[in-house]
């Protein structure tokens, strides 16, 4: 499944940089949506880990203009040689190994031509 093309402009409010400044640099930059293209709901994308509460990080979800920040666990999921799904527990689209990035991988086919030891398994 290819990946949602959505994009939005993340512009933290000064009290939202003011209050993770000890910890985060929070500044105005797009974000892309990390989700299949048939996803339901919000769209969403990962902002940080969280190291004081293991096992989540801080997502932006939004839909239109409206954007939200949401502390949400890892979903649980694993492919059978036990690595993590990626996106956030009760996601509404595919697990992330299901997802494709058609622009990222058409730069991989790209970079594949130009180096002929360029291997998916030992990318530079």
């Amino acid at each position: 499944m290819k990946k949602c093309t959505a994009v939005a402009l993340f512009d933290p409010p000064d009290w939202i940089v003011a209050l993770f400044a000890s910890e985060h640099r929070l500044e105005t930059r797009h974000l892309l949506c990390e989700l299949g293209e048939d996803h339901d709901d919000d769209h969403a994308a990962m902002l940080w880990e969280e190291g004081g509460r293991p096992g989540s990080a801080v997502w932006a979800r939004w839909a239109g203009k409206n954007m939200r920040l949401a502390s949400l666990g890892w979903c649980t999921a694993l492919t059978p040689k036990e690595e993590a799904c990626g996106l956030f527990d009760d996601h509404p689209s595919a697990h992330a190994w299901d997802v494709t990035d058609p622009t990222l991988e058409a730069l991989k086919r790209e970079l594949a031509k130009g180096l002929p030891e360029y291997d998916e398994g030992h990318e530079r």
